[in-house]
């Protein structure tokens, strides 16, 4: 039987307020005048500035990524081509592997990878917690920036029009057409080298009314946006989704990857994307919780 990891429970910012104030009640009765030493995401300022500070986020701890989504949505990520998986391979592929980070209080992360005759789907999730050492900037702001930043570096309008800004992804030669995947950024962005956003002959439209051209989203936390990318390279064609969403103080990050060794075997963006969503969906209400 398949054990589902258990989560971590996230703190509310107003336990930590409502702690503050406790502590200079105890003081001012006391007489004291001792130096607070204050948690780590404390924001700076002297006593002057720090009683105008901005709200702390709602979120002091962050979950343990791998046992976030459900098992079963990691199963319906990961399709099989009718091959039957043993217990052991079933929990090697559905538990994921959790990304190394220093602070897992700040950021976490975890991969799945599924290999099959049909092409190999690749799902990565990226977590991050932020935290404004400005005492003038909430941590919610200071989220919205970073998510704003990853917004305008994905190039996706208001309108849900795509512009593509390099050749079409059968265009051969091109460093986006060979380069594949590279790393993240330090906030988590997405790396990956890849072909334009997706024109209407490779399965996603970049007409704005089109619904699975990239666009921003609607009713997903407090803010949210899907891009849509397929590339070719050597080995052969992937299709890249990349949802990202920002709940209060907290930026998350899913890409999800369609690889197929078949050029003329286009990753379809209707399923992608639709699974993709559904996941964002599901991760938005387990932070709310």
């Amino acid at each position: 039987m398949l054990r589902k990891t258990p989560r971590k429970s996230f703190v509310p910012g107003a336990a930590v307020v409502a702690a503050a104030a406790l502590a200079v009640g105890l003081t001012g009765c006391t007489g004291g005048s001792g130096t607070d030493g204050g948690a780590a995401d404390a924001k700076g300022g002297d006593a002057a500035t720090s009683s105008q500070a901005a709200e702390p986020g709602r979120y002091q701890t962050l979950p343990e990524a791998c046992g976030l989504p459900a098992r079963s949505t990691v199963r319906g990520l990961l399709p099989g081509d009718d091959q039957q998986l043993s217990a052991d391979e079933a929990e090697k592929i559905y538990a994921g592997q959790p990304d190394v980070t220093y602070d897992t209080d700040r950021r976490v992360g975890c991969r799945w990878k599924r290999e099959t005759t049909e092409g190999t789907r690749h799902l990565a999730l990226d977590i991050v917690r932020v935290v404004s050492y400005d005492p003038a900037v909430s941590d919610d702001d200071r989220a919205q920036e970073i998510y704003a930043g990853k917004e305008l570096a994905a190039e996706i309008p208001s309108d849900g029009s795509a512009t593509p800004t390099t050749p079409p992804p059968s265009a051969k030669g091109t460093p986006e057409a060979k380069d594949g995947k590279s790393g993240k950024g330090a906030d988590g962005a997405d790396g990956k080298a890849s072909g334009s956003p997706s024109s209407p002959s490779t399965g996603a439209s970049t007409d704005p009314g089109s619904s699975t051209a990239p666009r921003v989203l609607d009713g997903l936390g407090d803010a949210a946006f899907l891009n849509d990318k397929l590339a070719t390279a050597d080995s052969g064609v992937h299709r890249d989704i990349t949802v990202v969403f920002r709940t209060s103080n907290v930026v998350v990050t899913i890409t999800y990857d369609q690889w197929s060794t078949e050029k003329a075997n286009l990753p379809e963006s209707q399923e992608l994307q639709d699974k993709a969503r559904s996941l964002a969906g599901e991760l938005a209400e387990s932070l709310s919780e």
